[in-house]
C-alpha cells in the first residue's frame, strides 16, 4: 500500500467494456520527508488508479498495487493494477502529525 494526493483525473472513450463507468484519477505518491519526518512530500512518480471510494482532486488516499487491486468487490474482475482503497484522514510518524484533512481543508 501507498499515500498519494490525487492531482487529476484521466478520461478514455476506447476501452477495455469491463472498465466502462469506472472513475480513472491520477494520482502522485507521497513519502515521509527524509529531512525531518513532519511532513509528506510528493516521489515525483504519477499512476493511474480506479477509484473505489468516490475520491476527489486534491485528497491523499490510500492506493494498492498488483494483484491487492482486484481484491475489491469494485474491482474483482477488473483489468487493472492500482486503485484507491481509502481516503486518509490522519497521518502520524511518532508524536507528529504529518497530514490532517481537517486541518487542510480537505475534509
Amino acid at each position: 500500500m501507498f499515500l498519494a494526493r490525487i492531482t487529476g483525473s484521466l478520461i478514455a472513450t476506447q476501452k477495455a467494456a469491463s472498465m466502462v463507468g469506472q472513475k480513472l484519477l491520477i494520482v502522485e505518491p507521497l513519502r515521509v520527508d527524509e529531512q525531518d519526518q513532519r511532513s509528506l512530500k510528493p516521489t515525483g512518480r504519477t499512476f493511474v488508479v480506479v477509484d473505489t471510494v468516490g475520491a476527489g482532486e486534491g485528497e491523499v488516499v490510500l492506493c494498492v498495487q498488483g494483484s491487492s487491486a482486484r481484491y475489491t468487490p469494485e474491482t474483482k474482475t477488473l483489468p487493472v493494477d492500482a486503485a484507491i482503497i481509502g481516503i486518509v484522514d490522519q497521518v502520524q510518524i511518532g508524536s507528529h502529525t504529518v497530514f490532517d484533512a481537517a486541518a487542510s481543508g480537505r475534509n
